[in-house]
């Protein structure tokens, strides 16, 4: 006999706000966060993005997502996407943000570390390029192959020359994907000097948060100017036509997540994808299967 129909409407109401949870709970933390440095005088004062807009917007842009994904899996497409910019400017984020209700399959994140004795001896490219998508695939690169041109260059791990020689192979090789059929993006998330000493403090005070700031992430605030410098000379030197950088104000987290994936959707056009209606059959039952009850001691237990 079928439920009540409003009983099946609760249901579905459940149901629905169980898959916002994520968000919700991503949102919570991050109120957490503010709540526990509000007392600062370092806290800039933002007239911050309404909530209630926020989660709208989001969840409207979210599935819209859902539909680019699968254009591009009809379509064959080789999305490539770039998240680049200061540490803490929010690059995760909006990453999270993106992949948050896409098929894991087709849209996955590189977040290369850093490299091993035999990569270092490798066509510097060769490790990133073993991370591109194939036909009908989004990749998310969390920081990318310009490490060399940022945390490499102002640590000291590489030397002028290799920089120099970068900047000379980059833009050809940025062509030769794009030649090849793959959509190349590239986004610098900006922040102020002001606002990353706020989000590194708020690291700093709170212990779930802590594993985020490494000593190298403390290295990079004595050497903003450095960081700056070399951000200059990237722009400068591998800004395309064939493969432009798009900058994201990242101050207000919301805001920028919202612009950096409306301005996603924007640069590859997506059409409804036909499809034949799914039509649940009914499920087979045989008068012989008899379910064979679980052994109590295999349930994890009730702790709530």
């Amino acid at each position: 006999m079928n439920p009540p129909h409003g009983f099946e409407m609760d249901r579905i109401k459940a149901e629905i706000a169980d898959s916002f949870d994520e968000e919700l709970e991503m949102e919570i933390d991050e109120s957490r966060l503010e709540s526990l440095l509000d007392e600062m005088s370092e806290h800039p004062e933002q007239a911050q993005l309404d909530r209630r807009i926020y989660f709208r917007e989001l969840f409207r842009l979210q599935h819209e997502l859902v539909r680019l994904q699968e254009w591009v899996q009809y379509k064959g497409l080789k999305v490539v996407v770039l998240f680049e910019g200061r540490d803490s400017a929010g690059k995760g984020g909006a990453i999270k943000r993106i992949t948050q209700r896409l098929n894991p399959r087709v849209c996955r994140v590189a977040a290369l570390p850093a490299p091993s004795e035999r990569e270092r001896t490798q066509w510097y490219f060769q490790r990133y390029v073993a991370h591109l998508p194939a036909a009908g695939e989004i990749v998310l690169f969390d920081r990318s192959w310009y490490n060399r041109a940022g945390v490499e260059r102002v640590m000291g791990f590489c030397d002028e020359g290799d920089v120099e020689e970068f900047f000379r192979s980059v833009p050809e090789f940025e062509r030769m994907l794009v030649r090849s059929g793959i959509v190349l993006l590239k986004y610098w998330f900006s922040i102020t000097d002001d606002e990353q000493q706020f989000r590194f403090n708020m690291r700093i005070h709170d212990p779930l948060k802590q594993w985020k700031l490494s000593p190298m992430d403390v290295e990079s605030r004595r050497r903003w100017e450095d960081y700056t410098r070399a951000k200059e000379a990237m722009l400068e030197h591998t800004h395309i036509p064939e493969a432009p950088w798009w900058v994201v104000e990242a101050v207000d987290k919301k805001r920028a997540r919202l612009n950096c994936i409306a301005h996603l959707l924007e640069q590859i056009p997506y059409e409804d994808v036909p499809r034949a209606p799914v039509v649940l059959p009914d499920r087979v039952r045989n008068s012989d299967y008899i379910r064979q009850p679980v052994p109590e001691e295999l349930y994890v237990p009730d702790a709530f």
